[in-house]
């Protein structure tokens, strides 16, 4: 008989993939993070995007200023790579603590990439100053050759991107984002220390059918897209396994409700407030609950080199409704399982 998980307790967790935005959608987002997570890695992509120190800087204060004061809640900072991005400045965000890692979009790959790499050749120059120190290199794994499969295109990238990469700089710390594909889970396990992946609650617990059937979900829709259910199924195995390279990163992405619900719908899942009750729900149906704690909380400060967190939270079995939408002024975000019971309250201790 299958016992039935009530309350969890587990260190402070941390989100290795987010994007708050900016302005008023910043000032909304970052408190349903920084409420549970102590620390979240923070995507570069703005308009413009991130690329320089002071950049850096002037974006982590604004989201400093965004916290709410009683929050305990370090935004780690990320480098926007461009096909001109100096090494030099690289080194030194990342010597000054400003830059944790640096950014690999391929141009055009997702929102707001269009600055991104063009031919992966113009950046090995940087590719070799981080291998010398140690920052890692978090990448977005699509190709975006249009005569690709939009399904296959994060597996096409494994051969085409990620292994050059991996052979040419072999001591170069990466984080494959948010995976999707059964190749990419085989990859990452069949790989060394140098390579870690994050995964999404929406890639555990939805597939494409969840997306597609029965009329068009827009507040699914994201990138890389939900793939076919075998691929759902290699990442809930991956999350069962045990290794130390799968960690916690939602990739929460703000749109509002007019630009997800339009002609042209914006990629992404805003999931912070939902996040980690789903990836307790998906733990716990996967009976992988002692994995649970090291995927939110260990596997990724060991991969970055960075302490556990003091504190703990706890998830108690409870029913709470998640709310329909989440608004301030004009601005209307559906969260990830709007109205549905997100089975578990959370709290700080």
């Amino acid at each position: 008989m299958t016992q039935i998980t009530t309350t969890i307790k587990i260190r402070c967790p941390d989100d290795w993939h987010v994007h708050f935005r900016d302005d008023d959608i910043l000032k909304l987002v970052v408190p349903y993070t920084s409420r549970f997570f102590c620390r979240a890695i923070v995507m570069p992509n703005l308009v413009p995007p991130i690329t320089d120190i002071d950049q850096a800087k002037s974006y982590r204060e604004r989201i400093l200023n965004a916290t709410p004061a009683e929050h305990s809640f370090t935004p780690l900072m990320t480098c926007y790579l461009t096909d001109s991005t100096d090494a030099q400045i690289v080194e030194e965000g990342f010597n000054q603590g400003i830059f944790t890692a640096c950014k690999l979009y391929p141009a055009n790959a997702t929102t707001n990439s269009k600055y991104g790499i063009s031919k992966i050749a113009n950046i090995y120059p940087v590719f070799a100053k981080m291998e010398k120190i140690g920052m890692p290199l978090l990448v977005h794994g699509e190709v975006t050759n249009s005569d690709i499969d939009i399904f296959d295109r994060e597996a096409y990238f494994i051969d085409q991107t990620m292994e050059p990469i991996r052979k040419d700089f072999p001591s170069l710390k990466i984080v494959f984002e948010h995976i999707t594909t059964k190749e990419a889970v085989q990859y990452v396990l069949a790989a060394n220390e140098k390579l870690a992946a994050t995964i999404t609650p929406q890639h555990l617990m939805f597939n494409r059918n969840h997306m597609l059937v029965g009329g068009i979900k827009p507040h699914l829709y994201c990138l890389p897209v939900l793939k076919r259910n075998i691929h759902q199924k290699a990442l809930l195995e991956a999350i069962t396994t045990g290794c130390q390279r799968f960690f916690l990163g939602t990739d929460t992405a703000p749109h509002t409700q007019n630009r997800k619900e339009s002609a042209c719908g914006c990629a992404g899942v805003f999931n912070a407030p939902t996040a980690l009750a789903a990836y307790a729900t998906v733990f716990d149906e996967m009976n992988a609950m002692e994995n649970f704690e090291a995927f939110c909380s260990l596997n990724g400060a060991k991969f970055y080199g960075l302490p556990v967190n003091e504190g703990f939270i706890e998830l108690k079995r409870k029913k709470v409704i998640i709310p329909d939408k989440i608004s301030q002024g004009e601005n209307h975000l559906i969260p990830f399982l709007a109205n549905e019971d997100a089975n578990w309250e959370i709290n700080v201790l």
